[in-house]
């Protein structure tokens, strides 16, 4: 989705991925947008790295001014490697990845200075050949972690965000931007991949409701202790205008379910657990849903 919206500027591009995912982007990218247009983006408009491929080219270092990661969060460290390799000089990475704690994981690779928190509404998912769905269109929210003003080349990136259609938001609070996801992302990413269902299920069934509010007040009284500044926000509203402008939205943990693959629950109900723990507030709903998704994926290895 970001890599099809910036290739319609003239920004030069670097795909890096891993698997199947290059094999993919080889052939081009298929894009399905929420209007129900198709965009096909063709393989030669952007450069590729494989991830899983041994070192990085050399003709690729300081190549970048700008390394977006989006991955799991369990390759943070891999793509962190490569984006010290590919930044030049006065470039800056910016993570738009799920959970909390990848900025420092970013940070220990290519320094404080050089990190940017981001995050997006922006709502898509893969299917089995690889096209991407396009299911709501949002906003990128970036902002310097030490809530400093943009520099001219943040700037600079933040005009061709806007270029490229993704709705880009400076913020002068990132840290509450990434918590506030992560809220939302505990109360909809578990329920939703439990019980098999699409977001817009929550607002269906009474029971899954109630069990994803109680996960994000948790998520909510661990990010007030952690000095986050939330304001008057009224959870439950906020909670129900995400899910109604996902509804059509399968999220990414149950995407991985669906494929026998390891999700995100650690950084996720594990992250605010863990917080949690720290702060000396207790996360029970939280707790649960991190072993129910456990199991699931314990059951599927075992099959």
């Amino acid at each position: 989705m970001i890599t099809g919206s910036l290739a319609d500027t003239a920004a030069e591009l670097v795909c890096v991925s891993r698997g199947r995912t290059v094999e993919i982007l080889r052939s081009g990218l298929t894009i399905f947008t929420p209007e129900g247009t198709v965009e096909m983006i063709p393989g030669d408009r952007y450069s590729l790295i494989d991830s899983e491929g041994g070192p990085v080219d050399e003709s690729m270092f300081n190549s970048c001014d700008v390394a977006i990661i989006a991955g799991k969060a369990d390759s943070t460290s891999a793509l962190s490697s490569i984006a010290e390799d590919i930044l030049s000089d006065g470039g800056f990475v910016v993570s738009i990845q799920n959970g909390i704690g990848n900025a420092g994981i970013i940070a220990s690779r290519v320094g404080w200075e050089r990190v940017v928190g981001g995050t997006t509404t922006h709502s898509a998912w893969r299917d089995s050949d690889g096209g991407v769905h396009w299911t709501g269109r949002g906003s990128f929210s970036i902002g310097s972690m030490d809530g400093s003003d943009p520099s001219p080349i943040e700037s600079e990136f933040v005009s061709l965000l806007y270029e490229s259609g993704l709705n880009p938001v400076w913020s002068s609070d990132i840290n509450k931007e990434i918590w506030s996801k992560l809220m939302v992302n505990v109360a909809i990413n578990p329920v939703c991949a439990i019980a098999g269902i699409r977001n817009g299920g929550l607002l269906e069934i009474p029971e899954l409701w109630s069990q994803s509010l109680e996960a994000m007040r948790e998520a909510e009284s661990v990010a007030r202790a952690s000095g986050v500044d939330l304001g008057a926000m009224d959870i439950e509203d906020y909670l129900k205008k995400v899910v109604t402008a996902t509804a059509d939205n399968r999220v990414s943990m149950l995407q991985d379910l669906m494929a026998g693959r390891r999700t995100e629950i650690d950084v996720i109900c594990g992250a605010v657990i863990s917080k949690g723990e720290e702060l000396g507030i207790q996360t029970p709903r939280n707790e649960i849903l991190l072993a129910l998704v456990k199991g699931i994926e314990m059951s599927q290895n075992h099959d």
